[in-house]
């Protein structure tokens, strides 16, 4: 593969992002989500939550941070002991730098896990240690294979004002025996995720680098009011379905600043796979992503689907840098998966190699069972692309509806690609319908080229979750 060109102004940035990370600080912070009036509730009172009150080193449990010592029952003591203060300012476990092994353990409510810097929290590699757990009801079975999952490293339910964050720690899921076995087939079960927390509101990941997960790596399911800010993901970018962030069934979530390297979709929004995520009807909605930057050779810097049955409204992307990926923006669907996906915009995206920049895909043909419905059929309208630039692109746009159901509402304005001069189709578009504006080149014949001056439409009232502001939290004390 020839080297990826990436252009000055970007590789400034990451250079500078850094050197940010990793400048040393004369007083240790940790970050803290607030209320901003008009955003939403964080607590029951509708206040701020404060700093937290109670703080532990993971070494006052015994743990040992040479790579080798289980520390499990260290993690699991300590988050017990601080789940004790739930009520009286809640309580933050610091990580102090080492390699901390552990098998998977479970967060608490009002609670801050901190990653000093330096500080790796390494997964088991023993497979024993993540026993079957339920399947998603929204999946009806595992999404590698039928019936449970393996449990995830890090996990959550039913909780309210969680953090993960630090001075930019790793939590390293230690994927490749996870990664071998999938690709020889030697798994009983679905893989279970890096971090998954579900039913769960007030949460923020923050400041923290997550590296080689067995599958997903930060997976929010059927929870409101989520952040990830400042979070780097790095996976191998031949490592199966190592998506990056797949908020899940969730509304009021914001994704900003981060990097993502990926061996599947950089961030994935999903609602539910076929007749099960129906039945449990609950959509991904009112969603930001901003300042993302995403390297994925075989998948999408953004995609809406496929697992998008409960549906997918008001999403909203601006400021998006992808290099050496395979679409900028994939909406993944087919027959059987019903739902929604519409009042989607995106403002500002610059791709450097890329095979699609735009690809709307109905031949999803994976379905959980032989249950699902042949007449449900997604319902895509109301997608709108700007100021998108793309160079040394395969096509610019892949569009298919379904014959009965033209994907719909479709727009695209001040749109510039670069296409690889040998490609003679540039477009390929089968059952939508759309508008453009200020396109090169020109659209396909579906999508009715207006002229230029006509932008496509981009919400100017932020959403709730862009309203919420992130606290540094001094504390004194650092280990």
């Amino acid at each position: 593969m020839a080297p990826v060109k990436i252009p000055n102004y970007l590789l400034l940035s990451l250079c500078l992002i850094s050197l940010l990370c990793f400048l040393p600080t004369g007083e240790c912070k940790y970050s803290q989500m607030l209320h901003r009036r008009g955003g939403p509730q964080l607590s029951a009172a509708g206040v701020a939550p404060p700093c937290r009150a109670h703080t532990v080193n993971l070494k006052d449990f015994g743990a040992v941070g040479d790579g080798k010592t289980s520390n499990t029952d260290a993690f699991k003591k300590a988050v017990a002991e601080l789940a004790k203060f739930e009520k009286q300012g809640g309580g933050m476990l610091v990580v102090p730098p080492g390699k901390w092994l552990t098998a998977p353990f479970n967060l608490t409510s009002h609670f801050t896990l901190f990653l000093e810097q330096g500080a790796v929290i390494l997964a088991s590699t023993n497979i024993s240690d993540y026993p079957p757990i339920a399947p998603l009801k929204s999946y009806g079975r595992g999404r590698d294979l039928p019936g449970p999952r393996h449990s995830n490293f890090i996990s959550g339910s039913n909780l309210t004002d969680v953090v993960i964050t630090g001075n930019n720690g790793t939590i390293d899921g230690q994927g490749q025996i996870w990664w071998d076995k999938y690709h020889a087939n030697e798994l009983n079960y679905t893989r279970g995720y890096l971090l998954e927390i579900m039913y769960s509101e007030n949460i923020l990941v923050s400041n923290v680098t997550f590296v080689n997960s067995s599958s997903w790596n930060l997976h929010p399911v059927y929870c409101k009011n989520v952040i990830f800010s400042g979070v780097t993901v790095l996976a191998p970018t031949n490592s199966p379905n190592t998506d990056g962030i797949d908020p899940d069934s969730c509304s009021e979530v914001r994704i900003e600043d981060c990097y993502i390297v990926s061996g599947d979709d950089c961030i994935a929004i999903k609602s539910g796979w076929d007749q099960y995520g129906i039945a449990v009807g609950m959509p991904s909605e009112n969603i930001s992503i901003r300042r993302l930057t995403c390297i994925s050779p075989t998948s999408a810097v953004i995609a809406l689907g496929s697992e998008m049955s409960g549906g997918i409204r008001n999403v909203r992307a601006e400021d998006i840098t992808a290099i050496n990926s395979e679409s900028g923006v994939r909406i993944k669907s087919g027959v059987g998966r019903g739902g929604y996906v519409k009042d989607i915009f995106l403002k500002g995206m610059n791709l450097y190699t890329i095979k699609w920049v735009f690809w709307m895909t109905s031949n999803y043909g994976q379905h959980p069972d032989d249950k699902f419905d042949p007449k449900a059929l997604p319902n895509v309208t109301g997608i709108n692309y700007s100021n998108v630039y793309a160079e040394n692109a395969t096509m610019v746009a892949k569009l298919e509806g379904l014959p009965d159901d033209h994907f719909k509402g479709i727009c695209m304005s001040n749109v510039t690609a670069q296409v690889i001069e040998s490609k003679l189709i540039q477009w390929n578009c089968t059952n939508v319908e759309g508008v453009a504006s200020g396109v090169t080149p020109a659209p396909c014949a579906l999508i009715h080229n207006q002229g230029p001056g006509k932008p496509c439409a981009f919400p100017k009232e932020p959403l709730a979750i862009d309203k919420v502001i992130i606290n540094q939290c001094p504390f004194k004390g650092c280990y």
